[in-house]
């Protein structure tokens, strides 16, 4: 008998412990969950439209704070409640959004950090910094994660193509592999 509850246990049947279920994915990582979503928090997403409200809380009736107007710009997740997501953007401003106005869609900003003129980060052909410069880009361009092994991502936008060191991206968490 104690056999077959242990083995209830384990496949999370009915009749099984609560305790013994599997837990999300996520959280079996050791990394926290949303409790609406089910998804990581924090996780990088990008906006879905080039007009989002930033409000000071989770419901209409919160003022506005802030306006984004760039379609597929990176944002950080780091809460939630019902359809509300709260965000943070590159710069450190947080507030909440509808969640149906944000994209799992990997994006990153390119180094958003580097202030001075004339700084550019070079897309190469090839992972490692090894072979042909395809492209150099300017800080705060937007560019579409396709994949990233820990320390190079794969990515591409408008006019380059290629592969960008993780560190000079913001919208990528360090070390972090994207399939």
């Amino acid at each position: 008998m104690a056999l077959a509850l242990a083995a209830l246990a384990l496949t999370g049947l009915p009749g099984a412990s609560s305790s013994a279920r599997a837990a999300p994915a996520g959280e079996a990582a050791g990394q926290p969950v949303g409790q609406v979503s089910g998804l990581p928090i924090p996780r990088y997403v990008s906006l879905k439209s080039d007009r989002v409200n930033l409000r000071e809380g989770p419901s209409k009736e919160h003022r506005t704070s802030w306006v984004f107007l760039r379609a597929g710009l990176p944002v950080e997740i780091t809460a939630e409640f019902d359809v509300w997501r709260r965000i943070r953007d590159s710069e450190g401003s947080e507030g909440w959004v509808l969640h149906s106005l944000l994209s799992g869609r990997r994006t990153a900003l390119v180094t958003p950090w580097k202030k001075e003129k004339g700084v550019e980060t070079r897309v190469y052909d090839a992972p490692g910094g090894h072979g042909a410069v395809r492209a150099m880009l300017q800080p705060n361009v937007i560019a579409n994660v396709k994949s990233c092994d820990g320390a190079w991502c794969r990515v591409w936008g408008e006019g380059f193509k290629g592969y960008v060191a993780e560190g000079d991206l913001w919208g990528v968490y360090p070390g972090e592999k994207i399939d």
